[in-house]
């Protein structure tokens, strides 16, 4: 298969409607918690109240006394029951992932992650994890049995913050470590920077408190548990981002064959990273199914949800960049500090944003310290865009002070400094390789689009209306990698004119079963309603890496190319039966095996069908079915440039976004309807993070934003319409051209949104305010510069 062809058939590219969408929209969709069957019973966990603090006891004798209770399981039954661990395997493993680890140690040397058995026999190590699951004949039978399980602790200190955990003085969350620090490990060239940073005529350096927010999906997770004690086999229904990985998970923890273990999901309420790992409810209501016999479900409340999701961001980082007179870029100095949790579950976050630490500029040196610390949180995962958002924004931050403090144009300080065009490939300065991209045409676009110039006017208007209006503009550069796998299964269904693709890449709102379906449809000339794209269950879906990273199209289209090749290259053996000519004078096109140089051809299901006919053998005799797996390492760097207006009101410090722009290149996009509302979602989600969203703790590790009432969620009603636009530049490292378009809207938001918010409060002398950028924060600053100024003239 030539890597470079970039076969546009039929309906790719084409804005074609989601078919998934009625099914949805009418309420005939099947998520987690609508698994239903006969004779289940129902599972409530019982959390620690406390961040830290060890289990001396758990009594359950009351909640067993109480009618329909059916058992109370803790942290002793697992270990009776010889539970495995949830595994965890968070160090970057793939040859384009920057290698992580332990303080003065080898790569794959003394990876500490902490353990993490289902529920804990020793110690609670954040507050809201699971400690004992209670089981009844209804649900409200369970959550008041849960009531009554006596649980004595022994509280601990807490720690929460990365910087606090990071003081020889705080205390352990894993008594097996000397501190809490588990990875540190240095990226670039030391030398060469500091002798970068020695002739700089300007040195610009900026301090960030990134802080952690929480995926929410629409769906809090669910878990329906089944045991089959006849076939000794395990089924589980939940919600997944790959069900392939949570199969093989959960056998590990079960200690069975992965043979044993059945996981089911079709419809997922939202992901974002939150459903990429194994929850412990999801072994623990299989494990509890076989011990009573029953089928056990636990779904959890929202108010859990809060507590329990995998979480994300939550990054430390001081940045400093070093530029000649003209302005031109020298080398970069950062030192990253990434807050994991109580355990170690996905070191991506930090590993991809130290791939990126130049962004899309080209510096020639940068030295870089990653460094990961335990605290007494619910962990960190892999949340959208996983770790780009924070590194974009902190060098597009500093960016904008650079060109403010030294003197240059914020515009002409980018162009200077962008990669261009004719430099791709491109080895940025920790040796990460670009694949193609046009970054400065992305500026122009945007510039364009934003209508710059008559950004002036729109300011003075503001002013008369009291706002404060600021511009903010933003690159970003983001790598996609993920699961190497991926496998697809065809299968002609000769009597209903359909096509089954079976595929493990499993969707959580993306439109999978249209995308996949437009190339599947655009090789085998067939209309897109013909494809019926299968996910999700693993008696049929055997390989598959499952939707996260940008990896989706660029994974799942690659090896659906390659299946209908190798579908149509046996099609044409079968049609050298039918026609006896010779297979290399047999050609495909429109959906039609023809004989070339004559009018002799057969339409690719009535192929089909007298494939079954014939009774062939060897290869042939399962008809018009193949299979098709695909692996690769490369990583792709979809990119863009976003540009937004803001208004703060003077008397009120709320901001109001009135114009945002997007720009992005994701290369080929196979359906950029589908494309746009993923970056509208995206672009919403890093706004959220910028101005409402937060994970707030108090001093002793409670969390304070466990509902809606207390975590700021964005609304419709704060955005304007967004005006996207796709420069597509085509990936040269796979058939399609694609990179990525799930994550882009999301990247550069949080950078965005900072710029133009500093724009707007720039004759205040403001430098920098901690995100989120509330309302609140921004009139306290205002007043601040307001006090401070009157303070200076006495």
């Amino acid at each position: 298969m030539n890597k470079r062809r970039f076969m546009m058939n039929g309906p790719i590219g084409e804005r074609v409607v989601r078919k998934e969408d009625v099914r949805l929209l009418t309420g005939n969709g099947k998520f987690s918690d609508d698994h239903a069957v006969d004779g289940q019973v129902y599972a409530v966990m019982v959390r620690s109240p406390y961040a830290h603090a060890i289990i001396k006891s758990i009594n359950s004798a009351d909640a067993m006394a109480m009618d329909g209770v059916l058992a109370v399981l803790t942290g002793k039954d697992c270990i009776a029951d010889k539970l495995g661990q949830i595994p965890h395997s968070p160090f970057p493993s793939t040859n384009f992932d920057m290698k992580l680890h332990a303080p003065g140690k080898q790569v794959g040397e003394d990876e500490f992650i902490g353990s993490h058995i289902p529920l804990p026999a020793d110690k609670a190590r954040y507050a809201g994890e699971a400690l004992a699951m209670v089981i009844g004949e209804t649900k409200a039978i369970a959550q008041r049995a849960a009531e009554k399980v006596f649980i004595e602790f022994d509280p601990l200190t807490s720690v929460t913050h990365a910087l606090e955990a990071d003081k020889s003085t705080a205390p352990l969350v894993w008594e097996e470590m000397a501190s809490n620090v588990f990875v540190e490990t240095f990226f670039g060239d030391k030398g060469a920077t500091e002798e970068a940073f020695a002739k700089a005529d300007y040195v610009v350096k900026m301090s960030y408190d990134i802080p952690r927010v929480t995926g929410v999906p629409m769906e809090p997770r669910s878990a329906l548990g089944l045991y089959d004690d006849v076939e000794n086999k395990f089924t589980l229904f939940a919600g997944s981002g790959g069900t392939v990985r949570q199969k093989r998970e959960i056998a590990e923890v079960l200690g069975v064959d992965a043979d044993q273990v059945r996981v089911f999901a079709l419809d997922v309420g939202g992901n974002f990273g939150t459903r990429n790992r194994t929850y412990v409810e999801f072994p623990l209501v299989a494990w509890a199914a076989q011990k009573i016999g029953r089928p056990v479900k636990c779904t959890i409340e929202r108010s859990e949800s809060f507590l329990t999701d995998y979480q994300g961001r939550d990054l430390q980082v001081d940045m400093e960049l070093a530029l000649d007179s003209k302005g031109t870029f020298l080398g970069i100095k950062s030192r990253n500090l990434s807050n994991v949790g109580s355990r170690c579950v996905s070191l991506s976050p930090l590993s991809k944003g130290s791939g990126i630490i130049t962004g899309s500029y080209r510096i020639p040196s940068a030295y870089l310290q990653s460094r990961a610390i335990f605290t007494n949180t619910a962990p960190t995962n892999a949340y959208r865009s996983s770790g780009r958002p924070e590194i974009i924004y902190c060098i597009e931050r500093l960016v904008e002070v650079a060109a403010k403090e030294c003197g240059f144009d914020p515009l002409d300080l980018r162009r200077r400094n962008l990669v261009s065009e004719d430099e791709m490939p491109y080895r940025n300065a920790v040796g990460m390789v670009y694949d193609s991209g046009k970054y400065e045409k992305s500026l122009d676009m945007a510039i364009d689009l934003a209508e710059f110039d008559g950004f002036e006017e729109r300011k003075d208007d503001a002013k008369k209306r009291g706002k404060l209006l600021g511009r903010g503009v933003a690159h970003y550069v983001e790598s996609s990698i993920g699961s190497p796998i991926e496998e697809t299964q065809l299968h002609v269904l000769p009597d209903e004119d359909k096509i089954d693709l079976v595929i493990g890449t499993q969707p959580s709102g993306q439109g999978h079963e249209t995308s996949f379906a437009q190339v599947a449809a655009a090789w085998l000339g067939q209309p897109v309603e013909k494809i019926n794209v299968i996910v999700g269950d693993t008696d049929i879906v055997r390989v598959g890496g499952g939707s996260h990273s940008g990896r989706s199209m660029r994974m799942a289209g690659t090896v659906i190319v390659k299946a209908a090749e190798v579908l149509i290259e046996k099609g044409k053996m079968i049609a050298e039966e039918i026609f006896e000519a010779s297979k290399q004078d047999i050609d495909f096109k429109d959906g039609y095996f023809k004989v070339k140089g004559t009018d002799r051809k057969i339409e690719l299901f009535e192929l089909a069908r007298e494939a079954e006919k014939r009774l062939l053998t060897g290869y042939l005799s399962d008809g018009m079915s193949v299979t098709a797996q695909n692996e690769m390492h490369t990583p792709v760097f979809p990119n863009g440039c976003h540009i937004c207006e803001i208004e703060i009101d003077e008397e009120t410090g709320v901001p109001e976004i009135t114009l945002y722009v997007s720009i992005d290149d994701v290369g080929r996009a196979i359906n950029p309807l589908i494309v746009d509302g993923q970056t509208h979602g995206g672009i919403v989600q890093g706004v959220g993070q910028a101005l409402c969203e937060e994970c707030v703790f108090d001093g002793d590790g409670q969390p304070l934003s466990g509902s809606f009432m207390d975590y700021g969620m964005p609304r419709a009603d704060q955005f304007p319409p967004f005006i996207t636009a796709l420069n597509e530049v085509p990936s040269p490292t796979n058939p399609l051209g694609v990179k990525a378009g799930g994550e882009g809207g999301t990247t550069p938001a949080p950078g965005v949104i900072s710029n133009a918010i500093m724009d707007a409060l720039s004759d205040y002398g403001i430098r920098d305010i901690k995100m989120p950028f509330t309302s609140l924060k921004l009139w306290k600053a205002m007043q601040d510069a307001k006090n401070a100024a009157l303070g200076s003239n006495y």
